[in-house]
């Protein structure tokens, strides 16, 4: 039996093909730990507060799991910073600036996120509120940091 001549064709079944978490979701994500790893707080206890599991939170940090509007908006109120907060410097991590080694501004400060002295580092850089301090910290890294680039092997 013929089918009918007039019946519609369904259309072509399209897939995305996806190497892995969007890199707004990733810096998103990024943003969340940062903050949160700067305020003391737990996954555990950002996982309850929005009625979350630690691995749901674990997700969302790594990008992996997308975070809705609603979330952000939550958030932003739990973690105390804008909703802009979390979109700061993204174009700084996809195809931004290179660094003096050739990597994107955007992975060093990911690699800087996350390691355990980047984030000591920011939490007591956060604790410092005399603007006089907070630049002679940074004038000091600063030059430390033009010192390891001299001596760095061309």
């Amino acid at each position: 039996m013929n089918a009918p001549q007039n019946a519609a064709k369904s259309p072509p079944k399209t897939t995305v093909k996806s190497d892995g978490p969007h890199p707004i979701d990733v810096h998103v994500g990024a943003r969340v730990k940062l903050r949160r790893m700067i305020l003391g707080m737990s996954q555990e206890t950002l996982g309850k507060a929005l009625g979350l599991t630690f691995q749901q939170i674990q997700k969302y940090e790594k990008g992996v799991n997308r975070i809705g509007a609603s979330r952000i908006f939550e958030l932003s109120n739990l973690l105390d910073v804008p909703i802009q907060y979390f979109y700061n410097d993204y174009g700084d991590t996809i195809g931004g600036e290179l660094g003096s080694d050739g990597a994107a501004a955007g992975d060093m400060f990911m690699n800087l996120v996350n390691s355990p002295e980047g984030v000591q580092l920011c939490r007591s850089f956060s604790e410092i509120n005399d603007p006089q301090v907070k630049k002679r910290v940074l004038d000091l890294v600063k030059s430390i940091a033009e010192t390891e680039r001299e001596k760095a092997p061309s």
